[in-house]
């Protein structure tokens, strides 16, 4: 794995507030690819939810370099920053799943907004410290917008 584990990766917490940060910026602004190297496991995946103008769903997977190759040209003309709303929380021993409601906008401040989902993201703790093993996403959409329970201050 690494030589030496991360010291801001011991909680989930950590861990899920760094995939934000560092995904997040202003157009042209050159993300910090090592650090999210650092977050996911070597054998982690990407996964994300791709549904054409028709409606039909497709997956769309990738290492972390692959999601680098294709997130860089769109950051280096855009901007994008996310942020969480809201968060969920399952944990058994050495593994947790997190299912974080996200907001999406083109400027720090909301005005430009992109839209909103979900990240569920799996993690593991090797005991030192929280790898992401798999990020897996989907956008609200028409016909599919996210339930009340995943949105912050709403219970079913």
């Amino acid at each position: 794995m690494t030589e030496s584990p991360p010291s801001n990766l011991g909680s989930i917490d950590q861990v899920v507030a760094a995939l934000y940060d560092v995904i997040s910026g202003p157009a042209g602004q050159r993300r910090n690819w090592d650090r999210l190297r650092a977050l996911f496991h070597p054998e982690a995946r990407l996964l994300r939810t791709v549904v054409s103008p028709e409606g039909k769903a497709e997956m769309a997977a990738m290492d972390v370099e692959g999601f680098i190759g294709t997130a860089d040209p769109y950051f280096a003309a855009k901007g994008f920053f996310e942020h969480e709303l809201a968060r969920h929380v399952d944990q058994f021993g050495h593994i947790a799943q997190v299912f974080s409601t996200y907001e999406a906008a083109a400027d720090p401040s909301g005005r430009e907004p992109l839209g909103r989902g979900i990240n569920s993201i799996q993690l593991w703790s090797d005991g030192q410290r929280w790898w992401v093993m798999s990020l897996l996403w989907d956008d609200e959409r028409p016909g599919n917008p996210i339930p009340p329970r995943f949105l912050p201050n709403i219970r079913p």
